[in-house]
């Protein structure tokens, strides 16, 4: 699944970011790599942006960037 179909309070683990280019670098730049956990926090009214947060910090993504990034739920 995508990191735009989770839901405020989800959390979940980065599975895969299906980008290229400067998108992907610019991903993996902010932390967004595979076995991450993280938690959506709130997402805008029309749902761009969205907030998580992961690793001890606060990351908004725009809908374009969170669409690239690939997610299993997780429980914990």
């Amino acid at each position: 699944m995508k990191m735009t179909e989770l839901k405020p309070g989800e959390k979940a683990v980065i599975t895969a970011v299906n980008a290229q280019g400067e998108i992907a670098q610019r991903l993996v730049d902010m932390g967004l790599v595979k076995g991450t956990t993280f938690k959506v926090l709130r997402k805008a009214p029309l749902g761009d942006p969205i907030e998580i947060q992961m690793r001890g910090f606060l990351l908004a993504l725009r809908l374009k960037e969170a669409e690239c990034v690939g997610v299993e739920r997780s429980g914990g």
